[in-house]
């Protein structure tokens, strides 16, 4: 009797929670909207600039607003910058309401183009293959490591990721559509991507979408003329923009496009371009779906190993089965396999390699991981249940060095050793000494809010609830631990301290590791101080007096290489390691005895 009472309580509990869902496909568009941006724009601008990626291109937007170039505007005293503009544009765009550039304007691009994919690409496979696998397909893609760090960043690979994953959608319509006239969205798509970093934004999505059309039936060259139009199309807006640059840049622009595209294809570019072997893809990918690719190791003792001897014969038998599975697969599963499996294979071929680079794949991927987290549910859900179980001590054990940390129980000595011994002690002392505020204390404690959700529904809705956790670590290392641990890393006290030494006029640099095509600058310093710093070197006439900024001991090869002409100062040893280059930085005051013109 008290078993079937205790059922009967479940089975209405669980009704009255599957009750409070949205009852209507199109209605889960705004709770997923509202998650993106709880998760993308609440905390954009509180972790400080602290490598020197995103200064590098934030600055190149500072100088449209600062210069009025919008075609080929030079940053750093002496740069061009080194991808096409359109994701500088918005950045600009997004800038010219406050007038300037700041961390969280030069993050907007990212966050809404990662927004745009992710409602983008829910309405996508909602449409084809139901909202459960769309939603979780979403969630995932969402929630994944690699799309969340760069959603959240200044950088130019979730704008052409969004522009890709876009075209790609599009122009699967157009092909489930018969390929009748010109699918204009899909040509604007492809022109934005194109000119977010070049021919690869363009090309890929017509390769995946060309191949897709020959394998399911349309005439090889009905498509291949068919796309080659459209493709030729989608080069107007870029060729407009080429043009332009060329005419202001002359010969330096063209050997830079021909480095960026050509040269970095080959892996002989002038200066270093990540270059790494072709399991770097496979590892990234693994690292990158973090925290799912745990639940996927999890769940490896209960998969149908049985199931896979049929696929282990001869490669002739292997070959006839891998047709037959690919014929009967459906459209969408088809298009999200091939989109996956080309893009990631391309990638693999050029010696530089990064680990953004893989990011139109993982929407793709995700939509497999959903059909897997559903059969799961359905399945194994001890599997869930312990993977939440894991996340539950992830969140346990973070909440807790937090407070052991806040409560000074952890002494400095035993972080101060080794070479990033200073860098660790202001990490630990900006964790104990940052003040409360309620927003602070919302943000340590939402983990242990996700586990008491998760605790409380995990039987029920053990999908939700895990999902759910997983947003409330993010919630807590994006609002409390990455602003106060990273922004000790940053550069940008320098930069203030700099700025009331000299509030107008330019602050020069000196390096001793610059490369031909690869000119190094503080870019962080550069950022800050409002695109004011030039490499001392590169100044036509050279300057009579002013500030000097190097690292470590480059001052000696300074007074060396202008002896004579120079007498130095020292202004400010900031006992600070740069993050751009982790060199020490060190601010001089120099002047010309007498002034050489």
């Amino acid at each position: 009797m008290f078993t079937n009472s205790a059922n009967a309580y479940s089975n209405l509990k669980s009704s009255i929670m599957q009750s409070l869902l949205p009852t209507k496909p199109q209605h889960y568009v705004w709770p997923l909207a509202a998650l993106c941006v709880i998760t993308l724009f609440l905390f954009l601008g509180d972790t400080l600039f602290n490598t020197r990626g995103e200064p590098r291109e934030a600055v190149v937007a500072l100088s449209m607003l600062k210069e009025g170039n919008w075609v080929l505007p030079i940053n750093n005293g002496v740069d061009m910058a080194y991808k096409p503009p359109f994701f500088h544009w918005l950045v600009a765009l997004c800038s010219l309401p406050i007038g300037h550039v700041t961390e969280y304007t030069a993050r907007m691009p990212s966050a809404i183009a990662a927004t745009v994919m992710v409602l983008a690409g829910f309405r996508f496979f909602q449409q084809r293959q139901g909202t459960a696998v769309a939603m979780l397909m979403a969630v995932v893609t969402l929630g994944s490591f690699e799309v969340h760090r760069a959603a959240v960043a200044c950088r130019v690979d979730m704008v052409l990721t969004c522009m890709m994953v876009l075209s790609l959608y599009t122009l699967y319509i157009w092909v489930e559509r018969g390929m009748k006239g010109i699918p204009l969205w899909g040509v604007l798509c492809l022109s934005a991507a194109f000119l977010s970093k070049g021919p690869v934004g363009m090309g890929l999505p017509c390769v995946v979408v060309a191949v897709f059309a020959w394998l399911r039936g349309h005439g090889f060259w009905r498509v291949t003329w068919r796309m080659a139009l459209v493709g030729v199309l989608a080069l107007v807006l870029p060729a407009a923009w080429y043009v332009a640059a060329w005419h202001e840049g002359g010969d330096r622009f063209l050997h830079l496009v021909y480095e960026e595209n050509v040269l970095r294809l080959l892996g002989r570019m002038t200066y270093e371009s990540h270059v790494n072997p072709w399991h770097y893809n496979v590892l990234t990918l693994v690292t990158g779906f973090v925290p799912y690719t745990l639940l996927m190791l999890m769940s490896l003792p209960v998969l149908p190993w049985r199931k896979l001897k049929p696929w282990l014969g001869s490669p002739a038998q292997w070959w006839t089965r891998l047709k037959a599975w690919v014929k009967g697969m459906d459209d969408a599963r088809l298009f999200a396999l091939l989109s996956a499996v080309i893009i990631f294979v391309f990638y693999c071929i050029p010696k530089s390699k990064r680990s953004v680079y893989l990011l139109p794949v993982y929407p793709f991927v995700a939509y497999y991981m959903a059909e897997y987290l559903l059969w799961l549910r359905h399945n194994h859900r001890r599997v869930l249940d312990a993977f939440g179980w894991v996340l539950t001590a992830v969140a346990l054990v973070l909440t807790l060095a937090f407070w052991v940390i806040r409560l000074g129980l952890v002494p400095t000595e035993l972080v101060a050793g080794g070479h990033g011994g200073p860098q660790n002690v202001a990490m630990l002392t900006a964790l104990q000494h940052t003040p409360y505020t309620p927003m602070l204390l919302v943000t340590v404690m939402m983990p242990l809010i996700g586990v008491a959700i998760f605790m409380r529904h995990r039987r029920m809705l053990p999908l939700t609830s895990v999902v759910i956790l997983v947003f409330a670590l993010y919630f807590g290392l994006d609002g409390a631990y990455q602003p106060i641990v990273l922004n000790t890393k940053s550069d940008k006290p320098q930069a203030d301290y700099i700025a009331r030494m000299a509030p107008t006029g330019t602050i020069y640099s000196y390096r001793t590791d610059v490369t031909p095509g690869n000119p190094m600058h503080p870019f962080t310093l550069n950022f800050y101080l409002g695109d004011r710093i030039a490499p001392i070197e590169a100044s036509k006439p050279m300057p009579c007096s002013g500030l000097l900024v190097v690292g470590n001991d480059e001052i000696e090869t300074f007074k060396q290489q202008y002896a004579g002409l120079y007498k130095v100062q020292l202004v400010q040893d900031f006992d600070h390691r740069s993050c751009d280059d982790h060199k020490m930085l060190k601010l001089y005051r120099f002047e010309t005895v007498p002034c050489h013109l």
